[in-house]
């Protein structure tokens, strides 16, 4: 097989042409790096090593530029690659970032139960669940969740307060209740702190 034309695409990518029909997209510097150039003369498995080496290095690349966002999981992470990678890219690009120190799910785990408990104003049942959902152990998740002291009832009427402050409606009680329910909430701690806005009696 001839590689016959490399044309440069978009997104740091060129369209590899073989025997005069184009084949795929593959990673422009990685085609580079092995002297893949017009001219040359390839086989099979010089294809599946090229397309190999693409799909590790644009999933690497994926895995950089989503961390530099925002700190991810290693379940999250691998989810997000998976969407424009194979299996295999995405599982090593993932565990270069675990390796590089970039990725550490209990580091994610603690940052983010803060964030679950303190800013979303979360159960601790609920945190625990949502980390869970992010791809951490949930032994872990439960270790981290019991470290932290939180005070279910204030928790409890911060959301009140700051979403559902005439109370005393009846829908507004139905909507509260659901998403203090919804945040992983048990009715009873719902009703007893509900009783504080009013004297009747929600059982």
């Amino acid at each position: 097989m001839l590689i016959t034309a490399i044309e440069p695409r978009r997104k740091a990518m060129s369209a590899l042409y073989i025997d005069g029909e184009f084949v795929m997209n593959l990673d422009t510097q990685t085609l580079i790096e092995n002297r893949f150039d017009v001219g040359r003369e390839i086989d099979d498995e010089d294809l599946h090593e090229i397309i190999k080496l693409s799909n590790e290095r644009r999933a690497k690349e994926k895995a950089l530029w989503l961390i530099s966002y925002r700190d991810h999981s290693k379940k999250e992470l691998s989810d997000k690659i998976r969407r424009t990678c194979d299996d295999e890219s995405a599982n090593k690009a993932v565990e270069r970032m675990e390796e590089l120190g970039l990725v550490n799910d209990e580091n994610y785990a603690r940052r983010y139960a803060q964030q679950l408990l303190f800013s979303k104003h979360m159960a601790p049942k609920g945190a625990v669940h949502a980390l869970v959902q992010k791809g951490i152990d949930r032994e872990l998740a439960n270790d981290i969740i019991e470290e932290i002291p939180v005070d279910i009832d204030e928790s409890i009427r911060t959301v009140i307060d700051k979403k559902y402050r005439n109370i005393n409606d009846e829908k507004i009680k139905r909507r509260a209740v659901a998403a203090l329910q919804r945040l992983g909430y048990r009715w009873d701690e719902i009703k007893n702190i509900l009783e504080e806005y009013t004297e009747e009696d929600y059982i």
